[in-house]
């Protein structure tokens, strides 16, 4: 278990800006990666953070600020979402997001997109423009080119490294029928959630999904409530992990219904969510979570999870389960 927390502002008329940031979580003991690839990992997780922050601190919206954090994960091979998206079964990239505003409990998400440079526009796209909550796959792109979103072909989304890793799955489970494959491979879905200025939080998570998923497997990433959920009265969260456990334990949405009907704090919400039910069960992963005060929360039963947090008093970035 890893969390932070930073106390309540009342006294404040303006709320305490706040963003957290994942990168996912999984097998990422000390060990896993060298010097140089934590160094690289850390830096493009500050470049986010940094970047949504910065819309915060210029009074801008939650919203925006999950966006451009989220967008900077996107376009990194570091991470399985957008241009490091891991492989399907087939050899493909299917790509998964979702964002949700606590103001309004308004949400959009899109689902097996394999063609949008950055899925989480659309999932906002799709919130904003459309009387719908989430499209998939050939229509959710029929709707993108509508709203004149950046198409790229599939291959921008290929990274050597990715696909090794894919061979390396086949090759295992070809040699290992009993191999639980979740267990072995980290879950790189990218998230962020927000306070921003005005007290509102928002939520947003963008992901490949899972290496060696079958045709059409959808995650939790772009379901609301399991992976992805935010509202005023009680908190936002971006989860990751093993999705089909996330969406059986509606992840997101039972955290934040602790919190609101159950005056828990985050921290004590995240850590019941994981550690007494997704644990349970006998399945990893991790949440971030921000509430209207301003605390906050980073709570994962992995190894190690990357992410983020920055506010008026802390700033610092992790990968390991004993460096908060």
């Amino acid at each position: 278990m890893v969390f932070v927390s930073a106390p309540a502002f009342a006294e404040h008329h303006e709320a305490p800006i706040t963003i957290v940031i994942h990168g996912g979580a999984g097998a990422l003991g000390p060990g896993r990666y060298t010097p140089e690839q934590e160094i690289a990992y850390k830096a493009k997780l500050t470049e986010a953070l940094n970047a949504g922050y910065d819309v915060l601190e210029n009074g801008g919206a939650a919203l925006d600020a999950i966006e451009a954090a989220i967008i900077i994960m996107e376009d990194s091979p570091l991470f399985n979402a957008g241009k490091g998206a891991v492989f399907t079964r087939e050899g493909k990239n299917e790509l998964d997001s979702s964002v949700m505003d606590g103001a309004t409990l308004n949400a959009g998400a899109v689902a097996g997109v394999t063609r949008i440079k950055n899925p989480i526009k659309l999932a906002r796209a799709v919130m904003e423009n459309s009387e719908h909550v989430m499209f998939a796959r050939e229509g959710a792109e029929e709707f993108a080119k509508e709203q004149g979103l950046e198409f790229v072909k599939p291959r921008y989304f290929k990274t050597d490294a990715r696909w090794r890793s894919y061979k390396a799955a086949l090759e295992k489970e070809k040699h290992d029928k009993d191999s639980a494959l979740p267990h072995d491979f980290k879950y790189g879905t990218v998230g962020a959630v927000a306070l921003d200025i005005n007290g509102n939080v928002a939520a947003g998570t963008s992901t490949g999904g899972m290496t060696l998923k079958r045709y059409g497997r959808v995650g939790d990433a772009p379901i609301i409530g399991a992976g992805t959920f935010a509202d005023n009265k009680s908190c936002a969260v971006s989860a990751t992990g093993w999705g089909e456990y996330f969406i059986r334990l509606t992840i997101a949405r039972d955290i934040c219904a602790q919190v609101e009907y159950g005056g828990a704090t985050v921290a004590d919400a995240a850590n019941d969510v994981i550690y007494n039910r997704l644990d349970g069960m006998g399945a990893d992963g991790g949440v971030i979570v921000v509430a209207p005060d301003g605390t906050f929360a980073t709570v994962f039963n992995s190894a190690g999870m990357f992410r983020g947090v920055k506010n008026a008093t802390v700033e610092s970035v992790a990968i390991y389960g004993d460096e908060d």
